[in-house]
């Protein structure tokens, strides 16, 4: 496992203990050698954890669309390769292809949008990698009650709950993904649905 996708957001006003953990994140990515897949900017926790992870030696790769490369005028910033795609869903699978694993730090609808199609794709067994959400300032907690009222009202089996992992602090993220055993993919639809 080489390359770590993180989605997280671009946007700058929010509040301060979230640049602190994306800082912590990116540094303990760049000093465990994980390079680093992201959405290219240099705006917000993307900015944050690009820049952290660079200074500390991982490889940066930006993968953004077209249509917001347009609106902000982008320089590259701390990338090391720099990917334009066509449109959102575009960098969606550049992401995805171009990684072996995901995180996500606290983010907008994006974010949202982004790591949940990773978990199902999970679910139907396109991948096998560790997908991971850092809680910070309790950020995810009540993302994951109703991932359980999911399960618990059988719109996904229980064992879904197994293919995500919810981390408290940057170091937890790190021993995740140095720890972690690849799920079996499913072989039958009874394995994906609950029947």
């Amino acid at each position: 496992m080489k390359k770590v996708c993180v989605y997280c957001s671009a946007s700058d006003g929010i509040s301060e203990v979230y640049y602190k953990d994306a800082q912590k994140m990116g540094e303990l990515i760049g000093q465990n050698g994980y390079d680093l897949v992201y959405g290219g900017s240099d705006f917000g926790l993307m900015g944050t954890v690009s820049k952290s992870a660079k200074e500390n030696g991982a490889h940066i790769c930006g993968i953004m669309p077209k249509k917001i490369y347009e609106m902000i005028n982008h320089e590259g910033g701390s990338c090391d390769e720099f990917v334009l795609t066509n449109n959102m869903r575009d960098r969606k699978e550049k992401m995805d292809i171009n990684s072996d694993a995901t995180i996500a730090l606290a983010g907008g609808f994006g974010t949202l949008d982004e790591v949940i199609e990773i978990i199902d794709l999970k679910i139907i067994g396109y991948n096998t990698k560790p997908i991971i959400f850092l809680n910070t300032n309790n950020y995810y907690k009540k993302l994951f009650e109703f991932f359980e009222q999911i399960i618990k009202e059988n719109f996904a089996r229980q064992k879904s709950a197994e293919l995500f992992y919810l981390a408290q602090t940057p170091e937890e993220v790190i021993e995740y993904l140095k720890n972690y055993i690849p799920n079996t993919p499913p072989k039958s639809v009874e394995d994906i649905y609950v029947k």
